[in-house]
């Protein structure tokens, strides 16, 4: 397809002068150097028609003048700002009643609206609804396009944090995906946010990482835990999942001695989607011996007891707890006081409604970048307030470090 002829707009008219100017000067064209005069002489220009309409008349046309105040020369001033500091000569008025809005009195820094763009773009607000706001505050007209591209400023950390280094072993970590609508193709397609949160030898909490992929498959988490060993991870201890099929398996290759925690929220609806409402209340108050039990023994024990009381009439809620019980009674192997921890994915169900708060107002996304940019900028705000560590962790810790001798290393827990 032949590419169409571009035609210059004004800014690539205004990047050409500054172009020439600069290697006029003997000055090598730095794309920040000329993003940089572009900004200096747009704030200029709208100095100048900050000034004007403070005054009632542009330059030169006094016969619109309805009043004595009039201009008085500029003073000199410079701010910093993404693309370095800027050199502005601030118009000045003979009454000095003259206050710009574009750069305040005393205001060194104009970098500042970038921040608060971004900030109202992680809790949730739209690009339209960004441009209003802007518009409403500050009376700069920005387009939903130039929102956009700011916002892209933060896709660099994005990628520093996906491919940031981690430490050589955890403790545990939930695996779990949201979905969430991106248009693709013309379309509305549902993508995947694959979200992993790990608790580490200190007993803090972390989101180690995120990745936007189509429908949740073992096959794709097998793939991210590939990458997490190569940034380093040698060792998880235990892991929290759902009932995924195939995802014991995509853990077991990448990290075979790792233990294995199946959902046991997950597990009971899973059974009581087989059991009519009818029988719901019995059947959930006949399986709660099985998981409240304080050994594996008794858990056992508990789960023949239910199988003569149901067995005969859903064989298929048995076979579910007998498939899966390799999974499902792995927490009877551990502390006590680690057994509540990871026997539910219900920390990363709530970090992933989370999540969905956040991107609420953002109902589709234009793009992957775009969902990518929204949950990253929402991930900060939930972590925020990750600052201490697991209830009771010193115990937890003596006891793993008692049950893991040979994976615990003197070298992981130095910091401690």
């Amino acid at each position: 397809m032949p590419r169409r002829n571009h035609v210059p707009t004004v800014f690539d008219k205004a990047a050409d002068l500054i172009i020439e100017q600069l290697r006029a000067e003997g000055k090598p064209p730095i794309p920040q150097d000329v993003l940089g005069e572009m900004c200096r002489a747009i704030m200029s220009r709208a100095l100048e028609a900050e000034r004007d309409d403070h005054l009632g008349y542009s330059k030169y046309n006094r016969e619109e003048k309805s009043t004595s105040n009039s201009r008085n020369g500029y003073s000199k001033k410079t701010v910093k700002s993404q693309y370095g500091p800027i050199k502005l000569d601030i118009p000045r008025d003979r009454d000095g009643t003259f206050d710009p809005k574009i750069v305040k009195k005393n205001q060194v820094d104009v970098s500042g609206l970038d921040d608060k763009i971004i900030s109202l773009y992680g809790i949730g607000m739209t690009d339209r609804d960004i441009s209003n706001h802007i518009r409403e505050l500050y009376g700069i007209e920005m387009s939903a396009q130039t929102i956009s591209e700011i916002t892209d400023a933060i896709i660099p950390l994005i990628k520093e944090w996906q491919n940031r280094p981690l430490l050589r072993i955890y403790a545990y970590i939930y695996m779990d995906a949201a979905y969430f609508n991106v248009r693709e193709d013309g379309r509305i397609a549902q993508k995947a946010n694959y979200s992993a949160i790990w608790v580490n030898l200190f007993g803090q909490r972390e989101v180690l990482g995120m990745w936007v992929g189509d429908a949740e498959s073992a096959s794709y988490w097998g793939r991210i835990l590939n990458s997490l060993k190569s940034r380093g991870v040698e060792d998880v201890l235990l892991f929290a999942v759902d009932g995924l099929k195939g995802l014991p398996e995509a853990i077991k290759a990448v990290y075979p001695n790792a233990k294995i925690q199946r959902c046991i929220v997950h597990q009971l609806r899973n059974c009581f989607k087989l059991v009519p409402y009818k029988d719901r209340r019995a059947v959930a108050r006949d399986m709660k011996p099985i998981y409240n039990a304080a050994t594996r023994e008794e858990a056992e024990l508990a789960l023949d007891e239910f199988e003569k009381q149901w067995g005969k009439r859903y064989p298929s809620v048995i076979k579910l707890w007998r498939d899966n019980w390799a999974e499902l009674s792995t927490y009877y192997d551990l502390p006590v006081e680690l057994r509540k921890l990871i026997y539910t994915t219900n920390a990363i169900e709530a970090y992933n409604r989370g999540l969905r708060k956040y991107t609420k107002a953002k109902c589709i996304f234009p793009n992957e970048i775009a969902l990518e940019k929204a949950l990253y900028l929402a991930m900060k705000n939930i972590t925020k307030k990750w600052t201490g560590r697991v209830n009771n962790w010193n115990t937890i810790l003596n006891q793993l470090v008692i049950y893991y001798p040979d994976r615990i290393q003197p070298r992981d827990l130095e910091s401690i």
